[in-house]
């Protein structure tokens, strides 16, 4: 098993749903506003009065195979967007209760 954490720009929300969905990924814990700054380029999210953006995140985990195939399409919306701010990163999970 793998968790799949997500940061991504609150305007991504329906997209990254039916991404889940199409990809299979059925449970998950989501934050609504959370600020950062992106490590590859992009302005700020930090929910002030100069950068009023904000982010949400996501972490879901889920079989090796369903994790491959959510990343592989958190990967093409991200090149089809390079401005608007996605990360995605995916770890082993040892165990679960």
């Amino acid at each position: 098993m793998k968790a799949v954490f997500i940061s991504y720009n609150q305007a991504f929300k329906e997209e990254i749903l039916d991404i889940m969905l199409k990809a299979g990924v059925k449970g998950f814990t989501n934050w609504e506003e959370v600020s950062g700054r992106g490590s590859k380029g992009g302005d700020p999210h930090l929910g002030d009065h100069a950068w009023p953006t904000l982010n949400s995140a996501m972490i879901s985990i889920v079989d090796d195979r369903i994790a491959e195939d959510f990343m592989s399409r958190l990967k093409v919306l991200d090149e089809n967007n390079p401005l608007m701010g996605l990360r995605a990163f995916s770890w082993v999970v040892d165990s679960t209760i």
